[in-house]
């Protein structure tokens, strides 16, 4: 396994849901971005969805 492989099993995924104006998106410290959405529930299920991908 190379260093990069290492660090990406090793990266936290800590998800938050940010408001920008009517929208809302999810965002991850491993520099994921979910797609704008007009309801936080799915901006939230975004962000769940995509740390259990990870």
């Amino acid at each position: 396994m190379d260093g990069r492989q290492q660090d990406q099993q090793q990266t936290h995924h800590a998800t938050t849901v940010v408001e920008q104006g009517r929208f809302c998106l999810a965002r991850c410290t491993c520099g994921w971005r979910g797609p704008a959405r007009r309801a936080r529930s799915r901006a939230r299920t975004d962000a769940e969805e995509h740390v259990d991908a990870a």
